[in-house]
């Protein structure tokens, strides 16, 4: 049976729809951050050159941003980029936003330390509920003269730059085989990124015995 025209015409607009979106989207964010970072050289590009000359400023923030990262990967380098941080940090207002930035950034970099170990996923906030998250630090407790190791994990609440951090020992954390950058993808996404199928990483599964009764309760 031949379907309505209306009925094609409003299934043919919404598949189009779904795929101008993201593209009109994508390219309406790009362009703003191009005019932004390019407005911000063209004024003084302008008064010397005595002319406009669009993408300029752009590909010469580009170019700061590279040279900067060469400084600071050599040793005299980072002792300066060192020594200006602490200035700056002396400043009320700035060492507070500046500190915020820093971390949020630095939580990204896999070269830093501190930054998100692995992607897993706890029973939060209630039993029966599970959740993604990212472990970020180990750290020991304290209690009846016995040190008990627990795992920091940060669970995004509001995308990824909101959430909470809970502590958890080591049998209550499912930790999967997606890498950390897909991690990111699939909090960003709402959970569509995520794949149909979950596995538990191989090297968890050294670490905690098949048959732990705590670990078995996990979901795969």
């Amino acid at each position: 049976m031949v379907e309505p025209i209306r009925v094609t015409f409003k299934r043919k607009f919404l598949a189009g729809l779904i795929v101008t979106v993201p593209v009109v989207f994508t390219v309406l964010v790009l362009a703003g951050l191009f005019k932004f970072v390019d407005g911000i050289l063209s004024p003084l590009f302008d008064f010397l050159l005595g002319m406009h000359i669009a993408g300029l400023g752009f590909i010469t923030a580009i170019g700061i941003v590279f040279l900067i990262g060469i400084i600071s990967t050599n040793v005299f380098g980072k002792k300066l980029l060192d020594l200006m941080e602490k200035i700056f940090l002396n400043i009320p207002v700035f060492k507070s936003i500046y500190t915020a930035i820093k971390q949020l950034v630095d939580a990204f970099s896999p070269e830093n330390s501190s930054a998100f170990k692995r992607f897993v996923i706890v029973e939060y906030p209630r039993p029966g509920v599970y959740a993604f998250g990212f472990m970020t630090k180990e750290c020991a407790i304290q209690s009846d003269g016995r040190d008990i190791c627990m795992k920091a994990v940060y669970i995004p609440t509001n995308n990824l730059y909101l959430g909470d951090i809970v502590l958890l020992d080591d049998q209550s954390i499912i930790y999967t085989d997606i890498p950390i950058e897909e991690g990111i993808r699939i909090i960003l996404s709402g959970g569509i990124a995520a794949p149909s199928l979950i596995t538990e990483s191989l090297d968890a599964l050294k670490k905690t015995p098949a048959d732990d009764p705590a670990h078995s309760e996990g979901v795969h």
